[in-house]
């Protein structure tokens, strides 16, 4: 089952015509990894699904975007709501200059949750999914920004979980990391999967082959072929795609 069905998807920029006419579904409780080179609509496609784009004055689009059947431009669409179902995770650590506490609490403090005990339940919780609960649990009132960049986007990935999230859309995320700091992430993956749908945009294409199930590949602002990411790296249907994986451009 889908949980994210794209159909006939336009976005512009003012006359910049950015992703063009692109088809896809995203099933559910799976990573889907989005590759190609760099400028190829990766980034804007996953901000269409959580609005993000609409921060673009010059934003514009055609065609429909389905969130568990629901149309995301939908007019009646509340976008706060969507942006807590549809969390994000940035190609760079974005922690608040705030304790680490505050960090994972300030998105449930803002939907309106005030119960100090469910607060601090949920906080634990969500470090603890992020793998960052050893690490930090003596030091809950330090402030974030002294954490080191594997543990401050962990840290931005527990403030996602905490929200309790259905889709999570990672722009990049291990693209400033030391290797070590990327395994943490990538093992991470791997876990929140079971519970989470994960769209990863990467430059990585190792990376690609060692947490997504599905990868799609953008050239141009199209997805030229999407498939499951084992049969795509091995046996590509598309000259292109080919000619992108064993390093002939991008």
């Amino acid at each position: 089952m889908n949980r994210i069905e794209v159909e006939n998807l336009n976005v512009y920029f003012g006359d910049a015509h950015i992703l063009k006419d692109v088809n896809t579904g995203i099933p559910k409780n799976t990573v889907t990894a989005l590759i190609g080179p760099s400028g190829c609509g990766k980034s804007t496609f996953i901000r269409t699904i959580n609005r993000m784009n609409d921060l673009i004055p010059s934003f514009s689009h055609t065609g429909n975007v389905y969130l568990d059947g629901k149309d995301v431009y939908d007019p009646k669409m509340d976008v706060v709501d969507l942006r807590k179902k549809v969390g994000m995770v940035f190609q760079k650590p974005n922690p608040f200059p705030k304790s680490i506490f505050e960090n994972v609490a300030y998105g449930l403090k803002i939907h309106g949750i005030s119960d100090d005990d469910a607060i601090s339940a949920r906080v634990e919780e969500s470090l603890r999914a992020a793998a960052l609960w050893d690490e930090v649990e003596d030091k809950l009132d330090n402030s974030a920004m002294g954490l080191s960049g594997g543990q401050q986007q962990r840290l931005c990935i527990a403030r996602t979980i905490a929200n309790n999230p259905e889709v999570i859309l990672m722009d990049e995320p291990c693209s400033a990391l030391d290797p070590i700091s990327t395994t943490k992430v990538e093992d991470l993956i791997h876990k929140l999967k079971r519970e989470y749908t994960i769209l990863i945009v990467t430059h990585n294409m190792q990376q690609a082959t060692r947490v997504s199930k599905y990868t799609s590949f953008f050239l141009n602002g199209e997805i030229i072929e999407s498939n499951l990411t084992d049969k795509l790296f091995v046996d590509p249907k598309n000259k292109k795609t080919e000619d992108y994986i064993t390093g002939r451009f991008g």
